[in-house]
């Protein structure tokens, strides 16, 4: 029984879509039969209506017309106008003199008492028209004035019952109830198979929706057609791709900052157990251990540094951008990896024009080319070089770091720019790089309207060029 219940109260529930749409239809349908059902009913029988109208008051004065030049109209010469206008087909014919009585009544009446009240009003000098369909008939009657408005000797009633008409417009009734009822049927037919197939595809998208709520990014819908509901499949499927990877790259990346993280923590309790194990340490191994475990802390204390930098451009925090040197910015990231190119034995040149200016932080432009240039250094051959161009094109400030270092492989340049991706881990952990230098590169880049490449430089080493926008203010 609580199974049932809860059966029937999702069969009524009024909020879903299936009771909506039942609704509509059955309103929808109950609006359009009832038109159906009224309006050619009614058009035909008002168009009957005139039509007696006008046959009956031509009937009725033509005979007005004819009686108005009898001096004493009576029964008999009465009949003979009749006869003479050949007034048959009319259920009852009554004359009356301005008195009220009846001069000639073919249905036999012919005190006052059994006169028609509308031959009493047209004595009065008005015409009276009478028409109503029932019984499968049209009962019409007609009184008119005989004589004028000055001198009115009479009046004429016409009664008909018109049994043929009525009989067409009651099965026109009937077909139309009949057509109205497979109308019925048929749209309902439909409706139903067009609902079930629409309600299904919304079932299918909401079932699809909880699972992929549930955790399953790899769930895909099954599409078919092309309409409205087809199209939103497409755009769920490509949403739970989207998500797919996300959360793919969400885990490798949680993967792998994990892991490098341990490397360094591991060297620093490896170290600090080594101190505290060894007795009678001399000073210089111990500074050599305290020394090494500054360069782990220091390791860590920049990839975390970095890890804090791309978390924000993840969260899309709104920036606030400035006109920004892009000049000046290069030459302080020269001036700070001086001693470090030095100690690589590595020549640092810059080829940089005035007035390049760029809509931008003063943050994220120091991490584009300070990154930029101490890769270019790190990874360098004793006595190379790195050279820093910039210049302006048009709307287009361009900003290129070529360095003869070892240069980057052509199928791994689509990588390097995804999150603690190197291309050789051993001599990259040696050189003291995270792998998230060139991340926080592109995504600043791409933060500001920018676009970034990286190609081969001759006779070897890298090149990488970074395009923004120029600043018009």
């Amino acid at each position: 029984m609580p199974n049932e219940n809860a059966s029937a109260k999702k069969l009524i529930n009024t909020g879903s879509i299936s009771f909506q749409f039942i609704v509509f239809i059955g309103l929808l349908l109950v609006v359009l039969l009832v038109m159906l059902n009224i309006f050619p009913y009614v058009s035909t029988r008002d168009a009957v209506y005139q039509e007696k109208e006008k046959a009956m008051e031509s009937q009725a004065s033509m005979l007005a017309s004819a009686l108005t030049g009898l001096e004493r109209p009576d029964e008999e010469n009465v009949a003979e106008v009749l006869r003479l206008l050949d007034m048959q087909g009319y259920e009852r014919v009554t004359i009356a003199d301005k008195a009220g009585s009846a001069v000639y009544d073919s249905d036999g009446g012919g005190s006052r008492d059994g006169v028609e009240p509308d031959l009493l009003t047209a004595l009065s000098g008005k015409t009276v028209f009478r028409s109503v369909f029932r019984d499968e008939s049209f009962h019409s009657s007609y009184a008119i004035p005989i004589g004028n408005h000055k001198s009115i000797t009479g009046a004429v009633f016409l009664r008909e019952n018109d049994a043929e008409r009525g009989k067409i417009l009651h099965e026109l009734q009937v077909q139309i109830r009949a057509l109205s009822i497979v109308i019925a049927i048929a749209a309902l037919v439909m409706a139903g198979v067009y609902g079930t197939t629409v309600l299904g595809k919304l079932r299918q998208l909401s079932n699809a929706i909880r699972v992929v709520s549930g955790g399953d990014y790899k769930y895909r819908i099954a599409v078919s057609g092309k309409d409205e509901l087809a199209e939103l499949s497409r755009e769920f499927n490509e949403l739970t791709a989207r998500l797919e990877d996300t959360e793919r790259q969400r885990r490798r990346f949680v993967s792998d900052a994990s892991h490098e993280l341990k490397t360094p923590l591991a060297s620093i309790r490896l170290l600090a157990d080594s101190i505290v194990q060894t007795e009678n340490m001399d000073v210089e191994t111990m500074r050599e251990f305290v020394s090494d475990i500054g360069n782990e802390a220091e390791r860590l204390q920049h990839m975390t540094e970095d890890l804090l930098s791309l978390s924000r451009m993840d969260d899309d925090i709104q920036i606030v951008p400035e006109p920004v040197d892009v000049k000046k910015a290069t030459l302080d990231a020269i001036n700070l990896l001086r001693p470090v190119a030095a100690e690589k034995q590595v020549t640092l040149n810059a080829e940089l024009d005035d007035g390049c200016l760029v809509l931008a932080t003063k943050d994220n432009m120091h991490h584009i080319v300070f990154n930029l240039l101490e890769n270019a250094v790190k990874y360098n051959f004793p006595e190379g070089s790195v050279t820093a161009k910039l210049h302006k094109e048009g709307d287009t400030v361009q900003l290129t770091v070529e360095d003869t270092g070892v240069g980057i492989p052509e199928d791994e340049r689509y990588n390097i720019f995804g999150r603690f991706y190197r291309i050789d881990k051993a001599r990259s952990r040696e050189a003291g790089g995270s792998g998230l230098g060139l991340s926080i590169v592109h995504d600043a880049v791409k933060a500001h309207g920018g676009s970034i490449a990286v190609g081969a430089n001759e006779p070897r080493g890298s090149r990488f060029i970074v395009s923004f926008p120029a600043y018009k203010g």
